[in-house]
């Protein structure tokens, strides 16, 4: 029997997100599985996995907002910008006080242009960048613009501070780790990394893998899943006539009523049951909404309509 929904994932550290992948192919027997924005490995906390339909969801979770709370050292960097690197720069930190950490922490805030690390998994040439840099071929990946909504000094304990950190898809921490260190003229690196937050799916709630082993076993893996509509519930909802639902599975973009229309770029659909159909997208020119991803019957569970 097929699987379909999202696993709200506590990725424990040393582990990559493949791995982890790989090691719910294994045990759950689900082959269509993907997750939904990486974790380096020294990182734990929020992965959603997705299984089955909700492979098709992946894209709308990764381009979400996340929440992370990073450890940080100050007074020496490294070319991977976090403790597995070598030791490129090293500074006394002492005269670095809380307030001038939370003057600095400031300025990174808002829409800023950030150089994510040679060491990524981004990719130049068809070839991963922390590929390149371990042959010695190093290449600096090209600045992207992220948005840091808010950063918060949580701790001091030099040479060690930690930081609540609200970002936009794309931003890479172990940057900010570095960049930081750069302004404050010490250096810095990223000591530890957990993600509180991935769009809609949070620490609290997040399984760590002993309780999804004992799951499987017990036979209620599918109870820990969250319905595929899951991540997009910030959209409006349009519930649909059986002849509009027909006309939806067969690709054919529809008109809603001016009552019906909802704001935005996206709405979901819903059948008169309630069960979750299709994702559709508005076409600003024809004033149609077409249906962007199509659901077949539903085996798994929706969230509730508004």
């Amino acid at each position: 029997m097929n699987i379909d929904g999202i696993l709200n994932l506590n990725k424990p550290g040393g582990r990559t997100s493949f791995s982890m992948v790989s090691w719910l192919r294994r045990i759950t027997g689900e082959k269509r599985i993907g997750h939904a924005g990486t974790l380096d490995p020294i990182a734990t906390g929020v992965l959603p996995v997705c299984f089955g339909q909700a492979t098709r969801v992946v894209q709308f979770i990764v381009g979400t907002s996340k929440t992370y709370l990073a450890e940080i050292e100050l007074g020496t960097a490294t070319d991977t910008f976090d403790r597995e690197g070598k030791i490129i720069q090293r500074d006394n930190p002492d005269n670095i006080t809380p307030d001038l950490i939370r003057q600095s922490l400031a300025s990174f805030e808002g829409t800023i242009e950030q150089v994510p690390p040679a060491y990524s998994a981004l990719k130049h040439r068809g070839s991963r960048a922390y590929e390149l840099a371990r042959a010695g071929m190093p290449v600096i990946p090209k600045p992207r613009w992220v948005e840091i909504t808010s950063l918060e000094l949580i701790d001091c304990q030099l040479p060690t501070i930690t930081v609540k950190v609200e970002c936009s898809k794309g931003t890479y921490v172990r940057s900010l780790a570095h960049d930081l260190g750069q302004y404050l003229g010490c250096g810095a690196h990223l000591k530890n990394l957990t993600r509180l937050r991935c769009g809609p799916f949070f620490i609290e709630e997040a399984l760590a893998p002993h309780q999804i082993e004992d799951a499987v076993q017990q036979g209620t893996f599918e109870e820990l899943l969250s319905p595929v509509d899951s991540p997009l519930l910030h959209w409006k909802a349009v519930v649909v006539s059986e002849s509009r639902e027909l006309a939806i599975r067969n690709g054919a973009s529809l008109p809603l009523g001016e009552a019906d229309v909802p704001s935005g770029k996206y709405c979901r659909a819903y059948d008169l049951q309630g069960h979750f159909i299709a994702l559709l997208r508005f076409i600003p020119e024809k004033r149609l909404w077409h249906p962007e991803k199509v659901f077949p019957v539903q085996r798994f569970p929706c969230c509730q309509v508004p």
